[in-house]
């Protein structure tokens, strides 16, 4: 059993999230516990919904406005905190009322009432404690209310932000976004001895080289070579719980898990003190968006920011926009393959009338072929479903204009090219 965090910590961290998301109106006593979906405005709190090792609860807010097959939105509460806390303290019930997507609040029962993000267990795909319970919530609004699988997205605050950081590493065939505000990367804040605190961490002293980063990330769900979720994180430059530099591991992290380069495509200013930087891509859903406000502590959260957490996710538009346009393009591609290896060099011409700034080219390889190494692009997995990224100095594609990629890879006997491919989403034709 995990020794408790010191009471002044608690005090202090209660102290700080508290007043901000102090309720500011009444939370409608919990329901009995449903085993069935029935619209409602109210918070309703679910038992028996799955796999909970850690004897989590879960409460599901769920608009009269709800769309058919809905997305869905955990919203994971910080240290001392708990699910009616954040439906009463922040605006995700009624951006739920607007858009019509269902809620998911879980809530720690064990004494610190911050979630297990430090444990071996916690940090595995199926090892148990808290990122399994959360996983039973989902799959129970799934079948409950039809949502939409491809819709999921998880965001949190503090010990909810380092929440988020496991769950987008652990089940990253469930969700298809976060958001993490003053939180850490994955694995940041692990330990072996049953401690759930861990000050190396919280003090920003633990750095690793992107790669460390995300290996980590990988070693969660070992094998799975599917599509990975996009992250959005928040951070205060004067952070004095979670130290900032936190901030720059977690941007080190995700952009090596989701194959993108260490240099921003944008970087821009959306509110004043406010310094935003997007990876991979341009747009309101680039894979890597990171906020840093400057002169603001930990408890950065305030109201308005679950609004662009919501445009990150893509909810507040019928779903996520590709990436930065492109109306047309072409691909041009050559192999040279020896025994058990091949190069290909590929030209990506865009055929459209709009400059492409920030671009994703996706591809499926082969079966039998896994990419060793490439250039003018970074490759992301190695295997099946491939997206090439565009490196920092040819991020932007004219009309008529092309850019030249590649990459060397490893054979069992099918040396071909691909046959399709997509520029941010739109098919391309071949040559």
């Amino acid at each position: 059993m995990r020794k408790p965090l010191r009471s002044s910590l608690l005090a202090f961290l209660g102290a700080l999230l508290l007043p901000l998301l102090a309720a500011t109106v009444l939370v409608a006593a919990p329901a009995s516990a449903r085993t069935e979906a029935v619209p409602t405005a109210t918070l309703t709190e679910v038992t028996g919904f799955g796999d909970n090792p850690s004897n989590l609860q879960m409460y599901v807010y769920v608009p009269n406005s709800v769309t058919a097959h809905p997305a869905v939105v955990v919203a994971v509460h910080y240290c001392t905190g708990s699910g009616p806390a954040m439906y009463s303290g922040t605006e995700w019930a009624s951006l739920a009322d607007q858009y019509g997507f269902v809620v998911v609040y879980p809530s720690v029962t064990r004494a610190s009432k911050c979630f297990d993000v430090s444990s071996p267990q916690a940090l595995r795909r199926g090892g148990g404690s808290d990122p399994v319970g959360i996983r039973s919530m989902v799959d129970w609004v799934t079948r409950a209310y039809s949502a939409d699988t491809g819709k999921v997205f998880v965001t949190g605050i503090s010990s909810g932000a380092m929440m988020t950081n496991v769950l987008l590493g652990d089940y990253p065939d469930v969700f298809a976004a976060g958001a993490a505000f003053s939180g850490v990367p994955f694995g940041c804040f692990a330990t072996t001895d049953g401690s759930e605190w861990n000050s190396a961490c919280s003090g920003g002293t633990v750095g690793h080289t992107p790669q460390e980063w995300g290996d980590l990330v990988r070693a969660a769900y070992p094998g799975y070579t599917g599509p990975r979720p996009r992250m959005q994180v928040w951070h205060g430059t004067e952070d004095d719980v979670l130290r900032y530099p936190n901030f720059g591991e977690e941007i080190k992290q995700w952009t090596n898990v989701l194959g993108v380069g260490q240099t921003p495509a944008a970087t821009d200013t959306p509110a004043s003190g406010w310094t935003r930087t997007r990876y991979g891509g341009t747009g309101d859903q680039a894979p890597v968006e990171a906020v840093s406000l400057q002169g603001v502590g930990h408890n950065l959260y305030s109201y308005g920011m679950a609004s662009r957490a919501l445009t990150f996710f893509g909810l507040d538009s019928g779903g996520p926009a590709p990436q930065p346009p492109a109306g047309g393009c072409k691909v041009t591609v050559t192999t040279n393959a020896w025994n058990t290896g091949l190069t290909a060099s590929v030209t990506v011409t865009n055929t459209g009338t709009t400059a492409v700034d920030g671009w994703r080219l996706g591809f499926t390889l082969p079966s039998g072929q896994t990419i060793t190494n490439g250039w003018n692009a970074t490759y992301s997995p190695a295997s099946g479903a491939v997206t090439a990224t565009n490196v920092s100095y040819n991020a932007a594609i004219a009309p008529n204009g092309s850019v030249g990629i590649g990459y060397q890879a490893t054979h069992t006997g099918n040396s071909a090219a691909p046959t399709a491919y997509t520029l941010n989403g739109t098919t391309c034709t071949v040559s």
